[in-house]
């Protein structure tokens, strides 16, 4: 069943927020610590009350997998057309429980909650590396966007 995450799942999500820190620490040392995770306790628990940031997880009597997302809206830029978009920050399945489908149901899962509330696209970003995830979201029928390109010095 796949839900919004409450303050229960806090010590779930910093497990499988370790996990993703570990993937992006394996392909890039240069920017990534090990053994760390993007939110703390207190701040998991300030984020799951922030409706523009909801917090889902797959749980099947334990919780196996989370996507973070984040609601944003353009409107009367400019130059931009008006645009509410679903940016997924996060979708992790935990290790022990790949290869059961668990992030395709949370990604479709998050597509139609999207489209539920009118949001016009989803986006995402992927580390240069991470072939598992940038194959999962073209097979999710992902595309890319735009490209961030650096130059270490």
């Amino acid at each position: 069943m796949i839900r919004r995450a409450n303050k229960n799942d806090i010590g779930s999500l910093i497990e499988l927020l370790h996990q993703v820190d570990m993937v992006h620490h394996q392909i890039r040392p240069d920017l990534f610590k090990p053994y760390t995770t993007k939110y703390n306790e207190q701040e998991l628990e300030a984020l799951l009350s922030d409706d523009s940031k909801p917090v889902f997880v797959y749980d099947d009597g334990e919780v196996l997998g989370h996507a973070f997302c984040l609601i944003t809206e353009i409107k009367d830029d400019k130059l931009l057309q008006d645009v509410k978009t679903m940016y997924i920050d996060d979708i992790c399945v935990h290790e022990k429980a790949r290869g059961r489908h668990i992030g395709k149901s949370l990604y479709e899962f998050v597509r139609d909650y999207a489209r539920s509330i009118g949001c016009y696209n989803i986006t995402l970003n992927v580390w240069e590396g991470n072939s598992p995830a940038s194959s999962f979201y073209r097979e999710m029928g992902m595309k890319v966007q735009k490209t961030t390109m650096e130059i270490i010095l």
